[in-house]
């Protein structure tokens, strides 16, 4: 009977010990890393851009001034990072739209400003482009005389000639011809030398092509002299034949 019991009591603590061996087997519950911390709600940025003023002439001036909250870098395409607020000077060459994008841990947000260059005014440039009577006295030039006499001269023959190519091309320009004389002689004498020297002067006209009924004459004698001194050169001056626009 004893010898049962004790063969119980063996088994038994046999049983214990196997248990607590398995135990000791068990895998430990894995507990939360706290490295490991849940997201949180991070406000999301806002933004804001001006453009002060937003039209401008070329070489004007814009004063950018921008703002945000909640953001941790800012950047405006074409200038690069900036404060997350602040003012900048630009001087745009074109219409240009300046746009910011502000980053935070909330995402992101961005805002833009539009600024419209207009061309710069056209500068008045004054013509250089003549009048015809200013083209006329250009190239329609006066020839002279020897004393007392209303031949045509060969360095005379020569301004004619190009008298004449300028006539040719503007066809519709009359012209008068004024015979002038130096002031020696009567004042009869010279009306009718001066005469004569438009005359001549006609003449060669028409030879070179220009119709006779655009060319008209009068004489001037020594009435109106263009110099006044009594020289050789003075009277030189004043023997001569000059052309005008007929109006």
């Amino acid at each position: 009977m004893t010898f049962k019991k004790n063969r119980l009591l063996t088994s038994s603590l046999l049983m214990i010990a196997l248990v607590a061996v398995a135990g000791c087997h068990k895998k430990k519950q894995q507990m939360p890393s706290t490295a490991e911390a849940p997201p949180t709600n991070a406000p999301a940025p806002q933004a804001q851009l001006t453009a002060t003023p937003n039209v401008i002439s070329a070489g004007d001036q814009v004063q950018l001034n921008w703002r945000t909250t909640d953001a941790n870098s800012v950047s405006i395409d074409g200038i690069g990072d900036v404060p997350t607020s602040g003012v900048k000077t630009v001087t745009p060459t074109e219409s240009t739209t300046y746009h910011l994008v502000a980053r935070g841990d909330g995402g992101t947000a961005d805002a833009s400003a539009h600024v419209t260059v207009n061309a710069p005014p056209a500068v008045a440039v004054p013509s250089t482009q003549m009048s015809e009577e200013q083209d006329f006295n250009a190239h329609v030039q006066p020839i002279f005389f020897d004393y007392d006499t209303y031949d045509i001269r060969q360095d005379a023959q020569s301004v004619l000639s190009k008298d004449a190519d300028w006539l040719n091309a503007h066809p519709n320009v009359k012209v008068v011809i004024g015979g002038y004389c130096d002031e020696r002689g009567s004042d009869e004498y010279n009306l009718v030398l001066g005469q004569n020297r438009a005359q001549a002067a006609k003449t060669a006209l028409v030879t070179a092509g220009i119709a006779a009924d655009r060319l008209r004459v009068i004489s001037y004698g020594k009435e109106k002299p263009f110099c006044q001194e009594s020289t050789e050169e003075c009277w030189q001056l004043n023997r001569r034949d000059g052309f005008s626009i007929d109006r």
